[in-house]
């Protein structure tokens, strides 16, 4: 299948704010990018007005935009509601579903209601999903806050939220109205959540964009020192690349499955720390590097290019040495529950060459090898006694 994504300027785009469109078969939608956007009336203009608005967030960002967003949703909708959900990863469950669910129906919302996922992508996979569930189906908007949002999460429509076996395994495809990424969001960020966000801007290369991966080479610095310039193109182009493969294949039939790079290992990192020891992006980092030397021991990718990958995400100040977790077969039970497994059959994402992705099995045996030869008892000691008791 062709992974290569078409060439692409990489000159900044002159527009703002910046546009990516995704066209799907049933409805198509804006992602729009920029500094600014949260307070400018016209990023709201043609979505629907409402009786309830519902501004879906968490402890940490709702004290920082709730605020703002509501303001700008006034005159558009007769109530505003703010639901406010615990942060981190772990909370990503169904009890924390249900709190969104008991205050639309305590609001009384109805079918017109429009959700507001303002924050990163647990705020966004949750609201998503409870959009998709709540009376079969309400209108959403992504506001995304972290950088993994808003090259990632955020685009698409995948929705979902945690099970104690594995990430993301209940929950469906639903796709938003509008996507507003407003890059001053990332000026509150923690170092370590931009850190996180690069997992996923750097996978966009060696699947499909090879000039883009030599362009994050030179300009990761820039990246880490947050210049506005280099994040607007990175933001840019990683959302060009997924709304070229989603546009193909919304829900993950085959292309898709290709921006799970790095995935297969990292959720099965996620589950076996526990989830929230490690950020989603620790986890994918860490997650590509296995999967590069799986890459080139089964020779699909050589050396030097393994090598690249391994010292860029490095650099990013991502983990290259992942935990034992509880072994190999510990390992090997996580993975088969990995969405991409077929009938128990362990299929991971591979690079054929920089800027080309593959989908295949490989030996249990091998994959034991690289990691086995990529981990580290201590890993798990110190993420485990980095957590507050």
């Amino acid at each position: 299948m062709p992974t290569a994504a078409p060439a692409l300027t990489l000159a900044p785009s002159p527009e703002i704010p910046r546009r990516v469109p995704i066209a799907l078969d049933a409805r198509s939608y804006d992602i729009l990018i920029g500094r600014g956007l949260l307070d400018d009336p016209a990023s709201y203009e043609g979505l629907p007005r409402s009786a309830l608005a519902a501004i879906v967030s968490n402890t940490t960002v709702a004290p920082l935009y709730a605020e703002r967003l509501a303001a700008q949703l006034q005159g558009r909708h007769r109530r505003i509601e703010t639901v406010v959900l615990p942060d981190g990863e772990d909370h990503k469950d169904w009890a924390t579903m249900n709190r969104i669910f008991d205050a639309l129906l305590a609001a009384q919302g109805d079918r017109k209601t429009v959700i507001y996922a303002l924050g990163g992508g647990v705020v966004g996979d949750m609201s998503g999903f409870a959009a998709a569930c709540y009376m079969r189906g309400v209108p959403f908007v992504q506001v995304p806050t972290t950088l993994l949002a808003q090259v990632d999460s955020s685009v698409g429509g995948k929705t979902a939220v945690n099970h104690p076996l594995g990430k993301n395994m209940i929950g469906a495809f639903y796709q938003p109205l509008r996507v507003l990424a407003d890059l001053a969001t990332l000026d509150t960020l923690p170092d370590r959540e931009i850190r996180a966000g690069l997992a996923e801007v750097i996978k966009y290369g060696p699947i499909a964009d090879a000039d883009f991966f030599d362009w994050i080479e030179r300009n990761l610095d820039a990246l880490l020192a947050r210049d506005p310039a280099a994040l607007a193109h990175a933001v840019q182009r990683s959302c060009e690349i997924k709304a070229w493969v989603v546009s193909q294949d919304e829900r993950e039939s085959g292309l898709r499955a290709i921006l799970n790079y790095g995935h297969t290992f990292g959720h099965a990192i996620e589950a076996g720390l526990g989830f929230g020891v490690w950020l989603h992006g620790e986890a994918v980092g860490c997650g590509m590097v296995l999967a590069a030397e799986l890459s080139a021991r089964l020779g699909l990718l050589d050396a030097g290019a393994a090598a690249r990958i391994v010292r860029l995400i490095e650099r990013a100040g991502l983990p290259v040495i992942a935990p034992v977790l509880g072994g190999a077969e510990d390992w090997l039970a996580h993975m088969r529950v990995d969405k991409k497994a077929e009938g128990g059959e362990i299929r991971f994402v591979l690079i054929d060459g920089l800027g080309r992705a593959c989908m295949r099995p490989a030996p249990d045996a091998l994959v034991t090898e690289v990691i086995a030869a990529r981990s580290d008892p201590a890993v798990d000691a110190a993420a485990r006694a980095a957590q507050p008791a």
